[in-house]
């Protein structure tokens, strides 16, 4: 598998791990990206947070948006987890957001 980011996804990367490696599992996903936010702010990584978008249907614009956990850098989604294992749907939903805004 190629990495499109591979020097930026692999400092995220060691970023998350330390993370984990502190806190441990079992807290709820908000504790992790206040910890995200800390490292990535001290890393100098660009970041938006729970960074809204609206999703535009058919040219309709939907009454719901959708919103990214974090966007790093204006090019890579990262959107957390707090739970024991990622599932079929987590991949989907990021492989989805990411084609949605034609980032990659």
């Amino acid at each position: 598998m190629d990495i499109i980011y591979k020097e930026e996804s692999y400092k995220i990367i060691g970023i998350c791990m330390e993370i984990h490696n502190f806190l441990g599992h079992g807290f709820s996903e908000i504790v992790y990206k206040d910890a995200l936010e800390i490292e990535l702010r001290k890393a100098g990584i660009f970041y938006e947070r729970e960074k809204e978008y609206e999703v535009v249907y058919k040219g309709v614009v939907l009454p719901h948006k959708f919103y990214a956990d974090f966007v790093l850098s204006e090019k890579i989604i990262l959107e957390i987890k707090g739970k024991k294992e990622i599932i079929d749907e987590d991949i989907a939903q990021a492989i989805n957001y990411q084609r949605f805004l034609k980032i990659n």
